[in-house]
């Protein structure tokens, strides 16, 4: 696979439907490699994955299509709830990764609470370091709409910012 995407490409692979889809946009400064690094790395995956103070834990994390993206957390770090139990669809190196939790990392359907997502992430170079894109996909307007009133926007700029802090501490 081509590790770059042009223009074109990355703007048809981020097509949106509002009654269906969130997202999220963001430049990070830090190279692509290091974001994907973090995105591919379990113990780097580990450190931003969950909006602190609550703790990671990752059980696999095989990013290559038809792995397994498992994880739990805990509020103390010492007692580790179910977190995420999902697989990959599409793994592009450096450019675009898209998992579900829809199947569960054994590859059987799923009917995950509180609600069902295919969840794709984008990579680009940009001139301050890379573009960064996250389209979480979901069935129906329903499901979107209890995504949005559980805090996405909220949730995913967090760990959006733990992800760049972390790259940007590794690039400086």
């Amino acid at each position: 696979m081509n590790p770059e995407l042009d223009s074109a490409a990355f703007n048809a692979a981020a097509a949106f439907n509002p009654a269906l889809d969130l997202g999220l946009e963001r430049v990070i400064r830090a190279p692509r490699d290091l974001v994907w690094r973090a995105w591919t790395d379990p113990d780097r995956f580990a450190r931003w994955w969950i909006p602190a103070p609550l703790v990671c834990r990752v059980d696999r994390l095989e990013a290559r299509p038809g792995g397994a993206l498992v994880t739990r957390m805990s509020e103390d770090g010492s007692a580790f709830v179910p977190h995420l139990d999902g697989c990959f669809l599409v793994v592009e190196d450096r450019v675009r990764l898209v998992f579900t939790n829809g199947l569960d990392s054994d590859w059987r359907p799923a009917r995950p609470q509180p609600v069902s997502m295919t969840a794709e992430i984008m990579l680009a170079d940009h001139p301050d370091g890379t573009d960064y894109r996250v389209r979480v996909r979901h069935g129906d307007p329903e499901s979107r709409e209890l995504h949005e009133e559980l805090g996405f926007a909220e949730g995913w700029s967090t760990v959006t910012a733990q992800l760049a802090a972390l790259t940007e501490a590794e690039t400086g």
